[in-house]
């Protein structure tokens, strides 16, 4: 039957290879060579273009970049742009990284800053030595002013803005040690000069670098800020009312306009370090024009008109958008996604006086929502046959990825009925579950506002759930308010939302431990809740201290074991990629993978 379902997805997808007439009964060897033939074809239509290291070539410094966002920019404030990914995306622009990490060569290469990693063995300590590039400044748009990047501009973002919890920075959780004997030291930003700073780590970890690739914040102005007025001085800075102009920038752009509900506008920095075998300053293009666009039919159409130029399709325009290419434009496709979205139940004690948070936090309810996923279905109406299904934890590129621990709790609505009758509950003769004390199993699953897929895969969840006796509401709402309820109000019952991917263990410190502050479930615990997290926040703390890969590898496969037992989150399906790009410009260094995404970091025009 699955292959069937598969079958049938993928002719969605490809509709304009056959006919459209009643479907034939054909056994599984006629499906298996049909649905063979149709991917063939369509691969033939798509450019499949990796990034495998390769040499850049020189290009010209011309043309305007034309791409757009979803939603309206909160803030041009990098700390309170963490919590808005458009915002983040946006001041991001403006920024550089300390080193860079090559997802191919498995390797961290020094970007902003030099770097080299001391161990000291006997006294159980590391130390990362930086040495920033000389070549390096803070400018603006349109002045002659050049302000040197120094150490202050890491140590006093590290030390400060994400040391102290007032601030509530994402990263402060990774700044915390647990010793061997249980106790709590920081890691410490030392300025050593204007341009070397070193972290020093109290005890040995096993990726050093993870934890301390900053990005470069101008603390000159940052900690004027913060002497003047506090934490709420470094909030108030740089809100969507300051002219972009003054925003320093000591990356690739300066941001240089700012309409509110029509654009962003970026000019490119000529004073950026990195610059190609002709001495040019990249990126290549002077300008980039990026229109807010909050609906994604509009976005489309856009890009269908040359308005963009690129685009990423939503399963149910893949199809047209191949088929469509012609001389116009070229797709890239990709293996499946090393991300998926996930589902996840409030188990905050803050709502312990409703029903659900007494359902959500029995490791057999979580199961059962489990075993009501149908991952195929949801593969074959809302991806259109364009994922996988996810049942592992890590992604594949992950260090720590074992292809022998999988989820146990997949669909199966018999299997799901048998764990909500272990939980207590009884099914009533309209078909619906009720708890001990009459209530209706039902709850609320919020997905984010405006995502046609996510919408899919809720009401196909909320379907699925009814035929086991569970009543599942979506609601939609905005993006933002989400994260609101989900870091602040806790309002909230279930959702869908995506976090990105654990390309290494140790990612996601602020999500994955206990006392994060995007522990999705139950956040900023004082201390862990059940003796699974406890267990979950012990293999994490020693998973990032074990250098030896063989033995860190039983910690990390413990570790995968626990949360795919208890189902605090639900993976749900890795998306297959595809990327259009108009063919005005130069495709030869551009490149498409599961890895990296769209490599467009040297992208030229074509030459007339």
């Amino acid at each position: 039957m699955k292959k069937i379902i598969s079958f049938i997805g993928t002719l969605a997808v490809l509709f304009c290879f056959f006919s459209c007439g009643k479907a034939e009964e054909l056994d599984e060897t006629e499906i298996e060579n049909r649905l063979t033939a149709a991917e063939s074809e369509f691969d033939e239509k798509t450019t499949y273009k990796p990034f495998r290291n390769e040499d850049f070539i020189a290009g010209e410094v011309k043309g305007t970049w034309n791409d757009n966002i979803s939603t309206e920019p909160k803030t041009f404030n990098q700390l309170i742009a963490e919590r808005d990914a458009d915002s983040n995306g946006l001041i991001n622009m403006t920024l550089d990284y300390l080193v860079d990490y090559n997802p191919v060569t498995r390797q961290w290469s020094p970007k902003a800053a030099s770097f080299q990693i001391e161990t000291d063995e006997k006294a159980g300590t590391l130390t990362v030595h930086f040495t920033l590039r000389d070549d390096i400044f803070w400018t603006w748009y349109g002045k002659d002013e050049k302000v040197p990047v120094t150490s202050n501009d890491i140590a006093f973002w590290y030390n400060v803005i994400e040391g102290q919890p007032e601030f509530q920075a994402s990263g402060y959780g990774s700044h915390i040690v647990e010793m061997p004997d249980g106790s709590e030291e920081e890691i410490k930003c030392v300025i050593v000069d204007e341009k070397r700073f070193d972290f020093v780590f109290p005890r040995i970890v096993a990726n050093p670098l993870l934890s301390t690739n900053a990005s470069l914040n101008p603390s000159f102005i940052y900690e004027k800020a913060y002497k003047e007025g506090g934490a709420e001085g470094v909030k108030a800075l740089f809100s969507v009312d300051t002219d972009p102009k003054e925003i320093p920038s000591c990356g690739k752009w300066y941001m240089t306009e700012y309409t509110p509900g029509q654009r962003v506008v970026y000019k490119r920095n000529p004073y950026y370090w990195e610059k190609d075998s002709n001495d040019n300053s990249i990126p290549y293009y002077e300008e980039e024009v990026v229109s807010i666009i909050s609906d994604q039919n509009t976005e489309y159409l856009l890009f269908q008109q040359g308005k963009l130029e690129a685009f990423s399709p939503r399963p149910e325009e893949v199809s047209d958008l191949v088929n469509n290419q012609k001389d116009d434009y070229t797709v890239f496709r990709a293996d499946g996604s090393m991300s998926a979205s996930m589902w996840s139940f409030n188990q905050n004690p803050v709502n312990k006086d409703k029903p659900f948070y007494k359902w959500f936090t029995k490791k057999e309810f979580r199961q059962a929502m489990s075993c009501i996923l149908n991952r195929d279905r949801i593969v074959s109406q809302a991806y259109r046959g364009l994922a996988q299904p996810k049942y592992d934890f890590f992604a594949e590129a992950n260090p720590a990825w074992n292809k022998d621990i999988m989820l146990e709790y997949r669909y199966d609505l018999e299997k799901a009925e048998k764990l909500l009758f272990s939980c207590g509950f009884k099914k009533e003769s309209d078909g619906i579950f009720r708890d001990e004390n009459g209530n209706k199993i039902e709850y609320d699953l919020l997905i984010p506002a405006n995502q046609t897929t996510a919408n899919d895969m809720a009401l196909i969840i909320a379907d699925e759930a009814k035929k086991a006796g569970v009543l599942i509401n979506v609601r939609q709402v905005d993006f933002q308010k989400m994260v609101e309820m989900l870091t602040a109000t806790y309002d909230w019952e279930s959702l869908i939302i995506g976090l990105g991917s654990n390309m290494w263990p140790t990612q996601g410190a602020n999500v994955w431990p206990s006392h994060g502050n995007l522990h999705l479930w139950y956040p900023f615990q004082e201390s862990p809740a059940t003796d699974w997290e406890a267990r979950i926040d012990w293999l994490y703390n020693e998973g990032s201290y074990t250098a030896d890969e063989k033995k860190a590898q039983i910690i990390w496969d413990e570790y995968q074991k626990i949360i795919l037992e208890q189902c605090p989150v639900i993976y749900m399906v890795r998306p297959k990629s595809f990327f259009a790009i108009r063919n005005r410009w130069d495709l030869s260094n551009v490149y498409y993978d599961n890895l990296n995404g769209a490599e467009l970091s040297r992208i030229f025009l074509k030459k007339e």
